[in-house]
Parts: structure tokens; sequence; C-alpha cells
């Protein structure tokens, strides 16, 4: 399974990609000491700014995350169902890493590489149950649908060799329940079939499924899933989602590419125009922001058309190069590229807005599952490497960095060095139901070690984060 995301937030479009088949916080609080002074300053400032939301937000994202430390632990794999009859296959009762994290209304969902999922109560602290209906269900992908309250699993099976996707919507009431099984099937008509795709889209309400069967697309409303129209024509080589709109690639003529521009909502076409294309060099990339197309070929420079007025602007090629992923701010107008473990803030007049300070992406490859963008798109999370006068402590642990998108700076970080110390401060007055301080210094390291998923649940103000051993760590203030 491969997929394509735009993610969480930003853009939240996320595509899961069939595959040809697959082998098989309780206690009290912390001292804390606040600075009257600064606190008025920030609320003045936000009385009197121009954008007096983003203003004030600025100012307090080092308060929400300086006093963050490891408060809890989950584990995705239970040693039970191996002293006894499990009722899911063999692999799927294996240890393995936790490649995807969800929370929603004070669940965490947790999704292993094996394809279990877990689900965990923030109220008690206790797992609630396994999102696996079926002893043969293998579950891909996570989707929390806002429109409805409710969890979509996207899962394969072994009675079809794994190559089919199945989805699945479950009310977070019911799953609250311990009642997996009161959901209920979505787009049973689609042949999801490798290379067929289901793709999710937040920012348009929306659901675009390929069925590779009869190479027809389809739009489905994310709030109902009722069918709003389809799109019938095989020489559609890829679709992009923006807001508002879709552009259809078409396949490639010999010095041109046709395009086209369509209403999300309609299928309307807006505007049909084909751009030109340098002969016998691969097209890198085209991405579609709003009215913005970006096309970069091999080692041509990167061009940015406005489809609206056919202007068309250049960037040298030693300026941009072809990034690993996009990410777009949809309203702050900018896009992020990910390229050798950094990255960069771009605007669309080609122009670079923001290189990071001390924010060194720990994993090579751009695993969005590893990064969150919050709503207001201001701050950037992710799993980075360490500075190197912190490896003494850290060993092998990586921190949870916190940067400011549009200034590149560093507002908060999370690392062994810091939370040992915030777990000493509080080890005199924090009861912490599921161990005590003495563990939890010697699990922090541990817990910044080989994190492959992470989450930032806005609501509560807590960092998921789980590693390659299925352990789901909780960080709080």
């Amino acid at each position: 399974m491969t997929m394509d995301e735009r993610r969480r937030g930003v853009w939240s479009c996320r595509r899961i990609v069939a595959t040809k088949g697959e082998s098989s916080n309780n206690g009290s609080k912390p001292n804390i000491k606040i600075n009257n002074k600064n606190i008025i300053k920030k609320l003045q400032t936000r009385e009197i700014s121009p954008k007096p939301h983003r203003s004030f937000v600025a100012a307090t994202s080092p308060h929400r995350f300086q006093n963050m430390r490891l408060t809890h632990q989950f584990d995705t794999h239970d040693p039970k169902h191996h002293s006894s009859p499990s009722p899911f296959l063999p692999f799927l009762m294996k240890r393995t890493k936790v490649v995807e994290i969800v929370a929603a209304k004070n669940i965490v969902f947790a999704l292993a590489h094996s394809g279990l999922c877990a689900a965990f109560s923030r109220e008690t602290n206790e797992r609630i149950c396994f999102l696996n209906i079926c002893p043969d269900e293998v579950i891909r992908s996570l989707f929390y649908n806002k429109n409805n309250d409710s969890l979509i699993t996207v899962s394969v099976y072994a009675s079809e060799n794994f190559s089919s996707l199945k989805c699945r919507s479950t009310r977070i009431e019911y799953i609250k329940r311990a009642k997996p099984d009161a959901g209920f099937p979505l787009f049973q008509s689609e042949s999801l079939k490798w290379p067929g795709f289901v793709e999710f889209d937040d920012v348009n309400a929306k659901v675009l499924t390929y069925s590779a069967q009869d190479s027809i697309y389809k739009v489905f409303d994310l709030k109902n899933y009722t069918l709003l129209y389809s799109i019938s024509d095989r020489n559609v080589q890829e679709i992009k989602i923006s807001p508002g709109i879709m552009l259809l690639i078409f396949n490639r003529a010999s010095g041109h590419i046709p395009l086209k521009i369509i209403s999300i909502e309609d299928g309307t076409v807006l505007k049909a125009f084909n751009h030109l294309l340098h002969r016998n060099k691969k097209v890198d990339f085209i991405e579609q922001f709003n009215e913005k197309l970006l096309v970069k070929q091999e080692n041509e420079n990167l061009q940015i058309l406005d489809v609206r007025s056919s202007e068309l602007m250049e960037v040298s090629r030693t300026e941009f190069m072809t990034p690993s992923a996009f990410i777009f701010l949809y309203e702050n107008q900018l896009f992020l590229t990910f390229r050798n473990r950094t990255v960069s803030v771009w605007n669309f007049r080609g122009e670079l807005v923001t290189s990071f300070e001390d924010h060194l992406l720990w994993h090579p490859d751009c695993n969005t599952n590893n990064i969150y963008i919050t709503s207001d798109q201001d701050l950037i999370i992710s799993y980075c490497k360490a500075e190197s006068e912190d490896q003494w402590m850290e060993a092998n642990a990586g921190s949870i960095n916190v940067s400011n998108i549009l200034t590149g700076k560093c507002v908060a970080k999370i690392n062994a060095a810091n939370c040992i110390s915030k777990v000493d401060d509080c080890s005199s007055t924090c009861s912490c139901k599921h161990t005590d301080s003495s563990q939890l210094r010697s699990s922090v390291a541990e817990a910044l070690e080989d994190i492959t998923a992470l989450f930032y649940d806005e609501d509560r103000n807590e960092i998921y984060t789980g590693n390659r051993h299925g352990f789901v760590h909780v960080w709080s203030n």
C-alpha cells in the first residue's frame, strides 16, 4: 500500500491505493510559575493586533508546549492473546511499529504496521477495543470524519488476497461503547482493486474513488456518502484536488499535456487548456493549488502558471530543487516542501519564505505521519534529530520540535533532557495513574527513540507518539 497524502488541518487529503496483493492524567497539577506581566502583554497584543487570533496564538505557543512531559503509555500489543486462542490471524498479533495515530473525542486510535488497530480512552487510560471486526481484517488507514463524528477505516482481507480496499464508517459513540461492529460499509458498489484507490478530502468534504476495472472516478459527499457525479475517461492519468476545484491531468502528448479544471461540487468544466512541455524530459510533478499550477520537469526550472491570467513565472532549478513531498497551506497561500530531511516554506511567486532553524527531520523519507500542522497553520510539529549537545543524554533518541511556520523559529522542544527534569520536578506533586516517576524517568529516552507516528490533539493540547515497538506515548502538561 502506498499513500499520497496532504495532511491534517492544512490539506487533509488522504489517498489510499490498493495493492496487487499482499502476504501476509490523572493527578495533581505540577507547579507552574506564571509571569503576570507577560500574560497581560499577550492579552493586550491580542486586542490591538490587526489579526488578533493569530497574534495571540503565536504569542502563547511556547506556553502551550513548554511543560510537556511523558504522562502515559499505551500498548497496541496484547500478550493475553498469545496465551489463549486469538480471533485474529497470527501475524496480526505480532508486535509491530505504530504507523498511524488519530485522536478524536478523548479517544486515541493507534494503527500498527501489522494491520491491527486499537482504541484507547484518555478518560480511563484503558484500551477500549480493537477496531478489526473480522479475524482476517487488516486495517491499512484511518480517517476521522468530523462532518458526522465518525471514524472511517480502510481495510483489506485475507479472503480477497489483500487486494481490494473496503471502507467502513463507525460513529465515535459506538467505539466508546466498545462496539466497533456497529458501523456500516461504504462504497460497496466500487471495485477498489489495484491500481484503484479511495481519497478523503476534508477541506472540500468530498471522497474521490477510482475503479481501475472500468476506469471511472467517482466523487461522493463526505457528509452523507451520497454519489455526486462520475468521471469516465480512460485518458485521465491523474486527478489533483484543491479547494473548490479538481485538476484533471490527461495522458501526455508529444509537446504538451492536456489539463482540465473542474468544479469539485458538480464536475462542471471551468477551464480546459494545454501546458507546453520540453520534449523527451520526464515530468517531476504537476500540482494545482487554487489558480496556481506548479509544473517541474527533470533538470528544468519550476514553472508557476496562473491559470486565470495565463501569467507564467519561472524559478531557477538551482533555487528550487524537486522536493520529495508538498504540504499546501491554503489559508496562508504558502506551501511547504520536504527534501533531504529539511523543510522550507515558499509562496506562489516562487520566493523562499522560511528556512527552519533546528528542524532536521529524523526520517529521510517524508512520512507525514511524523508531521503535524496545526489548524491555524502557524506551527509544525515534527520528530527531529537531536542537537549535538543533547546527544550525550539522548543517545539514539530524537526530539519533538515545535516550530513557527512563518518565522522558522523553534518555539518548543520535547527531548530527554528537559522531560527528565520535568519528571523530577513533578514527582513530589503528581501521582500518575499508570506508573511512578522513577519508571517515567527511565522510559523518557526510550519513548523518544524510533518514533514512527505522531499526532497532536489540539483540543486536549496533547502530543501522541508511537514507536517501532508498538507503544503509544502521551506527552501532556
